[in-house]
């Protein structure tokens, strides 16, 4: 059992699903995959739900564990489908066990983790080891296998065997697959195990040497910027590639007008391709990073209140199908730095949920059905996972959320290991009250 300030993860997860089972009473569910928003109760036994009723369900008379969620909702467990958890190879910024635990506390049942590790997860073996190392975790992992060996943009990894072994996409974050070539075989080559590429979408000579959004406040900073029109070009190719082959691609953490309209007329036309952005861009722009606060310094950067906004209308129409974190956690001697030298990344399972429900939901931007259709539904989706609904049958993954509770970021009381989070004493309204996996309680907040 692991304690902060704030709540309690229980760590490991031995012993498997609930021996008994565990009803959920008064709580307004929100199931969008079921047309589902009211006050019920949810039964859930032997890892799966058994049922959602609005009657008193049998076995509350002693025969069943009962958490009480009246002012509370209950939603399909929560899912990141883009995180770093560093393992193998860093495990001084995180590891698989820190960052499952930050993630139960975020209200987070499932992540997908990246393969830019060290090594890079380009194999079956790396692939298995991951999952390995997180059968006891308080979160399901499922890793990302790399597209291209060593993440060198040259000869494809073996999707094949790194499928078969359990991962459930593939990339190359943190780098794009320059040559056009190799990433149209990457494409063909993922429809023979309908996968999506999850696609990092930089120009690297465009944005090389930068270090935030190119514009008027790097100007003033005397920081070399990185521009709109470095994500730009690139999504717009994976884009027409994928309409070319007719694969699966989702863009990663989009953070410009530019590519949310690209890939909102890219739907139009019928290409199959979905797209994820993060809280920070959707409630911070470049001018947040004052007197070079390398908080705030991530790959790509914090852009204009133009792109903020195109953002948010993107999320809000379903242009852009996924809330992720992009969580990338790094030791206080990569951000306690020189901006220019600073690690790109910031820290964000711990928050994204509280952010998503202070800046968008609060605010009558998203409902919140649409927040857990961006946060819970549509990931299980794209990664062709089995989770995202509260249907009988399905696995007994539940985030009970509080949606008035007030608090305040501090890094001290993270579960995670690293503490460079972009939120810093910034006050939140809402946040995960209970982390329910295979229907055992593995978080619960105070």
């Amino acid at each position: 059992m692991v304690k902060r300030n704030f709540g309690t993860v229980t760590y490991p997860l031995s012993g498997g699903s609930q021996s008994k089972p565990l009803v959920i009473t008064n709580a307004r569910v929100i199931d969008p995959a079921q047309g589902i928003d009211g006050k019920y109760n949810i039964v859930l036994d032997g890892g799966i739900v058994k049922s959602i009723t609005e009657e008193t369900p049998p076995g509350c008379n002693g025969g069943a564990d009962i958490i009480d969620a009246s002012g509370l909702w209950a939603v399909p467990g929560l899912v990141d489908m883009h995180v770093h958890l560093r393992e193998p190879g860093r495990e001084d910024k995180e590891t698989i066990a820190t960052g499952t635990c930050a993630a139960a506390a975020g209200g987070f049942t499932a992540v997908a983790c990246m393969p830019n590790t060290n090594p890079v997860l380009d194999e079956e073996a790396k692939i298995r080891y991951v999952i390995q190392r997180g059968e006891d975790c308080p979160c399901r992992i499922y890793p990302v296998g790399a597209i291209t060996k060593a993440l060198e943009g040259e000869e494809l990894a073996p999707v094949g065997e790194m499928v078969k072994a359990g991962a459930a996409a593939v990339s190359d974050d943190g780098k794009t697959v320059a040559k056009s070539n190799v990433m149209r075989n990457a494409l063909n080559y993922s429809k023979s195990f309908d996968i999506p590429v999850i696609c990092h979408c930089e120009d690297a000579a465009l944005c090389a040497k930068g270090h935030m959004n190119e514009g008027l406040v790097s100007t003033k900073l005397g920081v070399r910027g990185i521009p709109v029109i470095s994500e730009d070009i690139i999504v717009s190719r994976d884009i027409l590639l994928a309409e070319y082959t007719g694969a699966r691609i989702h863009i990663a953490h989009v953070s410009t007008a530019g590519s949310v309209r690209l890939i909102r007329e890219a739907k139009s036309r019928g290409v199959k391709v979905t797209a994820e952005t993060c809280p920070h861009y959707f409630t911070l722009t470049d001018e947040d990073v004052g007197m070079y606060d390398t908080n705030k310094k991530m790959n790509p950067p914090l852009r204009t209140a133009v792109d903020r906004d195109a953002v948010i209308a993107g999320l809000a129409d379903g242009t852009i199908d996924v809330i992720a974190s992009d969580h990338a956690p790094h030791v206080s001697e990569e951000k306690d730095v020189e901006f220019d030298t600073a690690a790109f990344g910031v820290v964000g399972l711990e928050t994204s949920l509280g952010v998503v429900l202070t800046v968008l939901v609060s605010r009558g931007l998203l409902t919140p059905s649409q927040m857990v259709e961006r946060m819970s539904a549509a990931p299980n989706r794209i990664l062709g996972l089995p989770g995202g609904s509260l249907k009988t049958g399905s696995p007994a993954d539940v985030t009970i959320i509080d949606p008035s509770v007030k608090w305040t970021v501090d890094p001290a009381a993270f579960f995670s290991k690293s503490r460079n989070s972009p939120f810093i004493g910034m006050g939140l309204e809402g946040a995960a009250a209970v982390t329910i996996l295979g229907g055992r309680v593995v978080y619960r907040r105070g």
